[in-house]
């Protein structure tokens, strides 16, 4: 059991972890025609807005309302209140998601009363969905945001059933996604639950409206995402499939308000988990054996872990991501031999940091990770963009792995989850270790050093 540590100091040198608004604001546009509303200052959403620009390179519709110093301490309700009339005219949302960034918990306001109060006040915002999620920034990061904001989300669109008259549809499954699933991992999850013959409900579904395409009209919201009405449908699944041990409380929310049995997957990544989660799917679809695609992508994985262990068993590898993203990674590798000597996350909210394969965990940053991986002799390093400084100092190869990646095309393409995606990675980390140029010395091999003065003395005509 892994024990988490947080240093004591005054300051941040390298940050790692990204603010709780940001992954409410990127869980909101997983939803259809939705418009991420920043209750704060300017500031923050702009700040929030360059992340994502940068990581996805697509137009991101993230709005604010503006709070000043008045409206921070007499209330933002009335900004509140006209951010979402302008929003409504200029863009006609079907969906506003509302994040806060921490001036309200500051002072301590009461947003949903204010919120409820508006909604039942204002008749004409009766055809946009409105959610609100306390986030603020100083409690957890992205993966926290991203948590509340899908909890608040079945917590407003999902109805109660009362379970006497609950008929779920036995054919459809509903599939919770954690913050560090990419576009192109959610596309492999709903791949294998439709080779069995279900029907996934994803929420949210940013593998449809952040994928990195080209509409065929402008609109100022989200273009895709899970509709409004499938959200409703939720209640009637005959199963939710979370994956990510920080959906467990939304998964067991759809349980308490519909009676919908679920089970937590911790992962993706690596072949136990993804034969778990297929024979999850087995037993929904009612079959004794998976597709035959199911199991060829499986026996390919076989192939990948015979080929890379070579190159990754005894591999020492500095690891720095969010908890559900860092327990990943960090266990498929170091189930072919690969040892974390380095751990560093960003929250102590979620328990599967316990679970992670290292002696010690840091709540910290990469300044953090910097300083523990020179100390440990970590190989190689595994987080996101902002670790290209600490690799550069180290003279390490990077994998780039979480939010945000910025200076790489394609981070919505990265697939690492299922036999597919984890062959891919196992290839990835392969392909790093074997392209680190080695220069044969003889004190490899146990002799004594040989003398600088000798060590470039140009060949003789002998030779």
């Amino acid at each position: 059991m892994a024990k988490l540590v947080h240093p004591r100091r005054a300051l941040s040198t390298n940050p790692l972890k990204s603010s709780a608004p940001l992954g409410a604001a990127l869980a909101y546009l997983g939803i259809e025609g939705a418009i991420p509303l920043f209750h704060g200052s300017q500031g923050c959403t702009a700040f929030a807005m360059v992340h994502l620009v940068r990581h996805f390179k697509e137009a991101v519709p993230l709005q604010t309302t503006a709070m000043n110093e008045v409206s921070t301490i007499l209330g933002g309700a009335d900004q509140i209140e006209e951010a979402i009339e302008n929003l409504r005219k200029k863009s006609a949302p079907k969906f506003i998601g509302i994040a806060s960034t921490a001036l309200t918990e500051t002072r301590g306001e009461d947003v949903p009363g204010e919120l409820r109060e508006i909604i039942a006040r204002r008749a004409d915002f009766a055809d946009t969905r409105i959610v609100y999620a306390s986030t603020p920034d100083f409690a957890g990061g992205l993966e926290d945001g991203w948590a509340r904001a899908v909890e608040a989300i079945i917590e407003a669109l999902v109805p109660e059933v009362d379970p006497v008259w609950h008929s779920p549809e036995l054919r459809q499954v509903n599939l919770l996604v954690g913050s560090h699933a990419t576009p192109a991992e959610i596309e492999e999850m709903v791949r294998m639950i439709r080779a069995f013959g279900l029907t996934p409900i994803v929420l949210p579904d940013i593998s449809t409206s952040l994928d990195g395409h080209v509409s065929e009209s402008w609109a100022g919201t989200s273009l895709g995402g899970t509709a409004l009405a499938d959200i409703e449908k939720v209640a009637h699944s005959a199963f939710t499939l979370a994956v990510g041990e920080s959906m467990r409380p939304a998964a067991r929310l759809i349980e308490e308000r519909a009676c919908v049995p679920y089970r937590v997957f911790q992962s993706l990544t690596g072949l136990k988990p993804v034969d778990a989660f297929v024979r999850t799917l087995m037993g929904l679809s009612g079959v004794d054996d998976a597709p035959p695609s199911i199991k060829r992508d499986r026996s390919r994985l076989l192939d990948a872990s015979l080929d890379a262990h070579f190159h990754i068993g005894g591999l020492k590898l500095a690891i720095g991501a969010d908890p559900d993203l860092l327990f990943a990674l960090s266990s498929t590798l170091a189930g072919l031999g690969a040892e974390v000597v380095t751990a560093v996350t960003t929250s102590s909210t979620n328990g599967i940091v316990e679970r992670v394969p290292a002696e010690t965990v840091i709540l910290g940053d990469l300044g953090d990770l910097e300083r523990a991986a020179r100390e440990a002799g970590a190989q190689m390093l595994i987080t996101n963009a902002h670790g290209r400084h600490a690799a550069h100092a180290l003279h390490l190869p990077l994998i780039r792995a979480g939010f945000p990646i910025f200076d790489r095309l394609g981070a919505q393409d990265i697939c690492r989850v299922g036999y597919r995606g984890t062959r891919a990675f196992l290839y990835e980390i392969a392909n790093a270790v074997q392209a680190q140029h080695h220069r044969a010395r003889p004190e490899d091999f146990g002799a004594a050093p040989i003398s600088e003065e000798f060590e470039h003395v140009p060949p003789t005509a002998s030779h």
